[in-house]
């Protein structure tokens, strides 16, 4: 395959590259004469409208190297500064690299245990044993999505670390090293910098940093945050209900996971049946004993209306010892590990199996106590949608509330061959009848049982039926039903429900029980569990904390409606949050060193830290000491006054100069104006960098905005190491390009769904980046030699290219402010490179480039490299430099002034006039290929004249009619109006009158008032048409804003060119156009022989 044309854009970008780097342009610091104790509000300036432009991206996790997942995100900030750049604000994005965690040291451990176990080098079996990340991933026996699949789909499918490593380019020599997780540290970050760089970002790498104790400063910066936190009361010690991970022996946080990202700890409250003697078969060696089948439920107010227990019959249940005094659940062995962990067993993290594993058939039959219910024991009964993956597997039945037990109880009582195949005797079933506990407006006191009718369920098996019966069943009945029975009777289900829970623990009969939501494994490979453990956790959801997080969210610019509902729900749901662990690389707890803080916990509010970074340390690691002296000297007081103005500079243990540069840099950058991030973690790190900026800054410091993105596809296929379906940077940008790259991306989609990078955008790129270099290189040639066009004025189409020119360069302009950045490229490339093909096509200069007016030319190509700069800065910088500016050092790209003229009524008036010839075209033009096809068919034939209007335009391929035999010998006549029409004018007239200019607003009936009009009867779709489009604009007038005669005149030979037919002749407002129809602005198109 060649390759030229990408291999130019290699060049030019190594050269671009290089001036950036030999000229510092993108490292930027705050002004000496900047006052470092007043900010902004000595200059009179509020500094949430500081003109300053501060972005961050989540820093990378060092791990591996960067993909075009991170790249895609990445992306979104690199366009927002590099635009802001060129409108001469002061910008900084930094760039960082994060390793604190489970997933280095979890990787450096499994390396360790391979080498150990295989040799070194590994000498690996040919089925490899699941190790380490790999270990208790099978997929599960019913056939639903094993918990490996997203660990599978990050590693390409190799289990083995080793093989990892080799598939990401170590070598061979190297990889022994990466059993220390420190390793990791030193070697990914450098890699991943250089790789950054290789795309172009407009990045001060002077402030770069890694995480960790590794780095003595911002670890000294990470103690001082969270002692802060811990003044303030928001940091508590206790037990809590924590996703955690038995084989790590510790909390399993959302960056900790290879799946389950996101999932939180789901309580139930588990119901205790007591089984009654005679205990079945199964169960007799247990005779003396309490013994329990532990149903759980979500609604415990419903136990009232309880009518039996339901087991799955082919499920598998153990007995488990749960508590000193030798009780017994009977419950999943999945959910007996769960308990465990919650002090449910006799020794703590350890299940205790009496009997065991026995179907669920062995207990049909057993008669139970269920407490509350008005029956005095109930029978366990046959339910075969229970999974083993919810809950304990032990399901209690209230039949009255839950259109589920309802159904599946009718169906025993009336299908006695369904009774015999699980053996239950008729008095187990047939005298238990749903018991009305709940009433519900609109459904009764048997709710269940209404919702089933209504739905049309007829069996249990009639899922999508009962989904909807459940839902609403639910729903009404917790917020609009009323209980009937008990101590709360005559209370809402709302109200009663915590008060019924209560009553039922305090009695002994039930226990709180939590499971994680969905699985969760860890990056151990281990599944996890829900623990009730002591931790140190952050309060978040403390209710005057998250008052000033919303307070904070209604300030910030979202950019999208979904974005700011998603943090809306988070503030709504997010709770403790434990912040420590037991191991794991990061910073210690200032004053429990025995704990770790966790990896999204230490990344809250570091956007500060990059504002002083370069004056800390003058290296990656923090090793190389900065202007500030060693990290020792970073004491709680020196954080105070950089950050939080608190203190005198004078008295701090580093040079009053250096704190009073790190207090000036704060307030030079702070408030942080935008984060981009993935649309995942506005359920975690996005909300938790909301409330640590309102806990620890001042309003005036409080975060600005915040973009989310969806993932990234490549090719419309999930990016995936194991399909194939995955590029690195660097092999996206060895293959491509940077700006090609960067094209692709801005290509991908702008919104919170998922966006695609397609490899053919890419691919095309190259070919127009290059493309666009040689026009310029030849025009600009022409330009210098005094070859251009000049020296008379401009002709219609150059005034068309200048108007196209301002007004695309103003539309690109708003959609860089928006964030909206395939609208950007949109404008500032497809939407100008057409503008251009049209005026060179209209000159003359798509053959002779001496066609084009100088003016004109230099006009666009400035505004064209400056308005794609954001997106391609390479080709743009090159050209500008090279062609534009080489004879003198080249002036900074600024942003296009915008024109005086854009939006003035010539302007609209010219555009307009050239989008209509187009338009004109594009209908003339299907309009001799009908003539000429059917003149070929019946040839010899007299033509008739025929004609079009545009209610006869076609959606079809559109083909040049100049190119085919006889378009010459055809003549082109336009009938032409330049009057309102009668009916016209009166569908002003309605619409006109239909607006109330009070409220802005059009009556309701409009559309009926076009439909009867007599007037308008004869085209009433014609009408209605335009009634819709004035009530759209608020415009009470059908006039064009140009003098269509004259327009027509003037390009008469352009149009006849453009059709390559021999002649094109007008008629205006004669007795044909009253004839046709024809309206203002479309005229009709008849043809003719010459």
């Amino acid at each position: 395959m060649a390759t030229t044309r990408r291999d130019t854009l290699l060049k030019i970008q190594a050269e671009v590259q290089n001036w950036w780097e030999q000229e510092h342009v993108f490292d930027v610091d705050a002004p000496e004469d900047f006052d470092a104790e007043g900010g902004w509000s000595s200059l009179g300036v509020e500094p949430r409208q500081k003109p300053t432009f501060f972005v961050t991206f989540p820093y990378i996790y060092a791990n591996g190297p960067i993909h075009l997942g991170h790249a895609f995100s990445l992306s979104k900030a690199e366009f927002a500064v590099a635009y802001q750049r060129m409108k001469r604000r002061p910008c900084l994005f930094p760039f960082g690299f994060h390793c604190t965690g489970m997933p280095i040291q979890a990787s450096a451990t499994k390396l360790a245990r391979e080498l150990e176990t295989y040799g070194c080098p590994p000498q690996f079996p040919d089925t490899p044993q699941r190790t380490g990340a790999d270990a208790g991933l099978d997929a599960p026996v019913d056939g639903s999505v094993g918990l490996k699949s997203k660990v599978l789909a990050k590693t390409g499918g190799l289990r083995f670390q080793y093989r990892i490593l080799q598939a990401v380019g170590v070598p061979d020599t190297e990889i022994p090293s990466f059993t220390d997780p420190f390793k990791w540290l030193m070697y990914w970050p450098p890699i991943g910098m250089q790789d950054a760089k290789q795309l172009g970002l407009h990045v001060d790498w002077r402030r770069s940093f890694i995480t960790t104790e590794a780095n003595p400063y911002y670890d000294a910066f990470v103690r001082w945050h969270f002692e802060k936190l811990r003044a303030q009361g928001r940091i508590k010690f206790g037990k809590r209900y924590t996703i955690y991970s038995p084989l790590d022996r510790q909390a399993c946080a959302d960056h900790d996971r290879a799946s389950g990202e996101g999932v939180q700890p789901q309580e139930y409250v588990l119901i205790k049946m007591q089984v009654l003697e005679p205990f079945p078969a199964v169960l007799e060696p247990l005779a003396g004993r309490r013994v329990y089948l532990a149903a759980a439920t979500l609604r415990p107010e419903t136990m009232y209306g309880q009518t039996n227990c339901w087991i799955a019959p082919d499920g598998s249940y153990g007995a488990y010892e749960v508590n000193a005094d030798g009780d017994v659940f009977i419950v999943t062995e999945r959910a007996a590990r769960n308990l465990a962990f919650q002090y449910w067993s006799p020794v703590y993290g350890e299940t205790r199996c009496l009997l065991g594993p026995f179907p669920g058939a062995a207990l049909l039959g057993a008669a139970v106590r269920a407490p509350l219910s008005s029956y005095e024991h109930v029978y366990v009964l046959p339910m075969l949608s229970i999974t083993s993956d919810k809950g304990t597997g032990v399901v209690t039945s209230v039949p009255s509330d839950s259109p589920d037990d309802y159904r599946a109880l009718q169906d025993l009582k009336e299908k006695p061959a369904l009774r015999r195949k699980y053996g239950l005797r008729d008095e187990w079933v047939l005298p238990f009848e749903p018991v009305p506990i709940i009433q519900v407006p609109e459904m009764g006191s048997l709710s269940a049982q209404a919702a089933c009718e209504r739905y049309r369920v007829h069996s249990q098996n009639d899922r999508d039926a009962l989904a909807k019966a459940k839902d609403e069943v639910y729903l009404r009945g917790f917020y609009d039903g009323v209980l009937l029975v008990g101590p709360h009777a005559g209370q809402r289900v709302h109200v009663a429900k915590p008060l019924i829970r209560q009553l039922l623990l305090d009695q002994g009969d039930a226990v709180v029980y939590s499971e994680p939501e969905r699985p969760v494994v860890s990056r151990s490979g281990d599944e996890c569990v829900v623990a009730l453990c002591d931790q140190w956790y952050i309060d978040y959801g403390e209710e005057q904390w998250k008052q000033l997080a919303r307070t904070c969210l209604e300030a910030m610019e979202t950019y999208h409606p979904e974005t700011k509902r998603s943090f809306e729900a988070v503030l709504e749901w997010l709770r403790e949050w434990a912040c420590s662990r037991s191991f794991g690389l990061g910073t210690r707890l200032p004053w429990d060193p025995q704990y770790v803080i966790e990896s999204l916990s230490d990344s809250t509010i570091y956007m500060a830290y990059y504002t002083v970074a370069h004056i800390l340390h003058r290296d990656l690691n923090g090793q190389v000491p900065g202007a500030a002296g060693p990290a020792s000297q970073l004491t709680p007081a020196v954080w105070n006054y950089v950050f939080l103005g608190q203190g005198d500079a004078e008295s701090l243990p580093i040079p009053s100069s250096v704190a009073r540069a790190m207090r000036r840099e704060f307030l030079y950058w702070y408030p942080l104006n935008l984060r981009v991030s993935g649309k995942d973690l506005i359920n975690n790190h996005l909300t938790f960098f909301i409330y640590n900026h309102v806990a620890i800054f001042p309003p005036d410091k409080w975060p600005l905005g915040v973009r989310a993105n969806g993932h990234i596809m490549i090719n419309n296929e999930k990016m995936s190491k194991s399909t194939g379906n995955f590029l690195t940077l660097a092999e996206a940008v060895r293959n491509f390009s940077a700006d090609a790259v960067r094209f692709a991306l801005a290509d991908a989609g702008d919104g919170v769904d998922d966006a695609n990078f397609q490899v053919k955008t890419a691919d095309e790129a190259i070919l127009k980046l290059t493309t666009l270099l040689a026009l310029a290189t030849e025009a600009q040639a022409l330009l210098k030699n005094g070859q251009m066009r000049s020296g008379q004025p401009l002709q219609f189409w150059d005034r068309v290219m200048e108007a196209e020119v301002d007004a695309l360069v103003a539309a690109a302009a708003h959609a860089y402010e928006r964030l909206e950045f395939r609208d950007a490229l949109k404008f500032a490339f497809y939407e100008l490179q057409d503008a251009l093909g049209i005026w060179r096509v209209a000159v003359g200069g798509d053959t002779d480039l001496t066609k084009l007016h100088h003016e004109v030319w230099r006009h666009y190509i400035h505004a064209q490299v400056i308005a794609l700069y954001p997106i391609c800065p390479h080709t743009c910088t090159w050209i500008w430099r090279r062609l534009l500016h080489e004879k003198s050092p080249a002036p900074p790209m600024h942003w296009l002034e915008t024109s005086p003229l854009l939006g003035s009524p010539e302007r609209v008036a010219i555009r307009a006039a050239g989008r209509y010839l187009q338009a004109l075209l594009h209908r003339a033009r299907l309009v001799l290929q009908k003539r000429l096809a059917h003149r070929s068919q019946r040839a010899g034939d007299a033509a008739a004249p025929t004609a079009s209007t545009s209610t006869d335009d076609k959606e079809e391929r559109e083909r040049d009619p100049s190119d085919q035999v006889g378009a010459r010998a055809v003549r082109v006549r336009l009938v032409v109006r330049t009057t309102p029409t009668a009916w016209q004018t009166r569908c002003v007239e309605l619409v006109q009158q239909a607006y109330d200019p009070t409220t802005q607003s059009f009556a309701a009936d409009l559309p009926k008032r076009i439909a009867s009009d007599p007037v308008l009867r004869r085209v009433a779709k014609r009408a209605m048409a335009l009634a819709m489009t004035l009530r759209e604009r608020k415009d009470f007038t059908v006039a064009l804003e140009f003098d269509e005669k004259a327009v027509l005149l003037e390009n008469l030979g352009y149009l006849a060119q453009q059709l390559g037919v021999h002649e094109v002749e007008l008629d205006v407002d004669g007795p044909e156009a009253e004839q046709r129809g024809v309206i203002m602005g479309e005229p009709v198109i008849l043809v003719f022989d010459a």
